[in-house]
């Protein structure tokens, strides 16, 4: 159901449901949730990757799971199912000390979609897709999707993406900013590769800071920003990777940080 490792610095995450499309059902949710929880807090984890197992990233929630309620006319406590499993998902997520990369190497729809936007980094097939086709069954977008467009677009193509429901190609993502980068089907797992390594030889602690400050930044004011620097910035000049950056510079060859 969810495969789990760490190597060489980094925690790679595949949800492993590929007969459905790696739909979420409470599981999945726990699963996924405890191992990022549990990649933020490993040391040895520097970066932390998550991608799909075969032909789709996640294609959102197990509605078939669901069914029967729905036949029977007793639709499930939708509110309920997103507190208790897919918030706390994502703000694991957020929450994360370090840089969380999503691989889309496929579908990823409703959930999965906000799944993919709550990562730091999206790297996508070019046979990936972005859909938020919640309107479509007479709900509305969730899991911080509107969150996560709004600041992303801005409210006026996140309200278009919202109302039409339509997938995005991997190459309009690139388009809007949705994504960093579109390789080849065949090249996706070997670009992860590389993108991980890199952020896991960062400075780790400078990276942290730098993801709090970028998520605050939309709602403080200048001054509340300039004072969130300079107090983070107080923090990363203590790191003894701070120390290794500038002896790294001085003697012009390759800083080795080593995420302290």
């Amino acid at each position: 159901m969810l495969d789990y490792t760490v190597e060489d610095g980094v925690a790679r995450i595949v949800l492993n449901r590929p007969q459905v499309l790696n739909v979420f059902d409470d599981e999945l949710g726990r699963l996924l949730r405890d191992r990022v929880a549990e990649a933020g807090a490993d040391s040895e984890a520097r970066c932390i990757v998550i991608t799909g197992a075969g032909r789709a990233f996640s294609a959102g929630e197990d509605l078939a799971a669901l069914a029967e309620r729905y036949e029977a006319g007793r639709p499930p406590d939708l509110g309920q199912i997103l507190t208790q499993r897919y918030n706390p998902l994502i703000k694991e997520l957020r929450a994360a000390p370090k840089p969380v990369v999503a691989g889309l190497n496929g579908v990823a729809a409703g959930a999965g979609a906000s799944l993919a936007l709550a990562c730091d980094l999206r790297i996508a097939s070019e046979r990936a897709s972005l859909s938020f086709p919640f309107a479509k069954v007479g709900l509305v977008p969730d899991s911080g999707a509107t969150w996560f467009l709004a600041r992303m677009l801005g409210t006026a193509r996140a309200w278009e993406l919202a109302l039409s429901g339509r997938s995005v190609s991997s190459a309009e993502a690139l388009e809007l900013g949705l994504v960093q980068e579109v390789v080849a089907a065949d090249e996706l797992e070997a670009r992860l590769r590389v993108v991980a390594a890199e952020l896991a030889h960062g400075p780790t602690t400078a990276q942290a800071l730098t993801k709090g400050l970028i998520e605050a930044a939309v709602s403080h004011t200048l001054d509340e920003q300039l004072e969130a620097e300079a107090l983070a910035q107080e923090v990363a000049g203590g790191t003894q990777d701070h120390l290794e950056g500038v002896r790294a510079f001085f003697s012009k060859r390759t800083p080795k940080f080593e995420g302290r």
